[in-house]
């Protein structure tokens, strides 16, 4: 099987989708919505995706396989997010105190903390994590607010479908062939970025370490965590939706003017790709909550760009339509 460097095909793209903005639809109307999502099924490979609004603007709700477990890449770091702010309520943790940035959580695809060592505060972290993506980040929230902790509050919150890795590091460990639970740590990443793997390369589709889960409990969690089900306090929700709103992909679906929330993954491990973006954007003070996900087997080609614009007409059109 041919692959082309780590980087290149898995470590770069465990991140948010890169796809270009595109022109929002000029017409109002059901068949609108309904040719672009015929578009956005024409996608090669597994597709799933929900929409689901308030009462006002039910004639928007869509859905196609919402229930099928899917890889969502960093569609999953909204709940480790979510967990710390919540930590932070607890008073176990605080946005202002210092986080170190260092080879010892050091991982892959860092466009912000790549090269940086030191410290710096929780919440630029957390923004980090979120709007950049960032792995370096996201290991560090992690490891802060605790796994286990994590993984608590997916099952509380009955979501019995999402999987989330022990850390992004160990999971690009365990792709690149090592045992399970193996962090090879900075200098395995290095290693992995130089091509040389500690064993026979694994599909993220695993139940093992991975990121993983459906339409239906994507949409399900952001509509309980944009309304402040999951938080105690309202300062809380503020800053939770203050961070989800940094996301870069929101820009390129959301209509102008459309207040917006999310977090995309994706992921290119040839031939294995993904691209998934839940999230939600509020339309006349009505939240339209929405996921999108992706899986194919092949090339990549112009995919990214057809699934971008296909959700931006579909978004555009259920805005419309509210």
């Amino acid at each position: 099987m041919e692959r082309r460097s780590f980087l290149a095909l898995a470590a770069a793209s465990l991140a948010s989708p890169s796809f270009e903005a595109s022109a929002q639809p000029a017409a109002v109307g059901s068949s609108g919505i309904e040719d672009a999502i015929a578009e956005f099924l024409r996608l090669p490979g597994s597709k799933s995706f929900l929409i689901r609004s308030a009462r006002q603007c039910a004639r928007v709700d869509r859905s196609y396989n919402p229930d099928h477990q899917m890889f969502v890449g960093s569609a999953v770091k909204t709940f480790i997010l979510a967990e710390f702010l919540r930590r932070v309520e607890a008073g176990e943790l605080s946005e202002n105190q210092q986080i170190p940035i260092d080879d010892g959580i050091r991982s892959l695809d860092s466009p912000v903390f790549l090269n940086l060592t030191g410290s710096t505060r929780a919440a630029d972290v957390l923004e980090a994590m979120i709007s950049h993506s960032d792995n370096t980040a996201t290991d560090a929230a992690m490891a802060a607010a605790g796994v286990a902790n994590v993984r608590q509050f997916i099952a509380s919150a009955g979501l019995t479908q999402t999987i989330v890795p022990d850390s992004t590091r160990i999971m690009f460990s365990y792709l690149a062939g090592a045992p399970y639970g193996v962090d090879m740590g900075w200098a395995g990443m290095q290693q992995i970025a130089a091509g040389h793997y500690f064993g026979p390369l694994r599909s993220p589709l695993n139940m093992q370490e991975t990121m993983m889960s459906t339409a239906s409990e994507m949409v399900s969690y952001y509509q309980r965590a944009l309304s402040g089900q999951f938080f105690t306090q309202k300062t809380t929700l503020s800053e939770f939706r203050r961070i989800q709103a940094t996301a870069d992909a929101i820009a390129r679906i959301v209509p102008d003017g459309v207040k917006g929330y999310a977090k995309g993954g994706s992921i290119n491990w040839d031939p294995f790709h993904a691209l998934c973006v839940p999230g939600q954007m509020v339309v006349n003070n009505e939240p339209i909550t929405f996921c999108f996900t992706l899986n194919w087997i092949g090339a990549e080609a112009d995919v990214q760009a057809r699934f971008g614009a296909a959700l931006a007409k579909i978004l555009g059109y259920a805005a419309q339509m509210c």
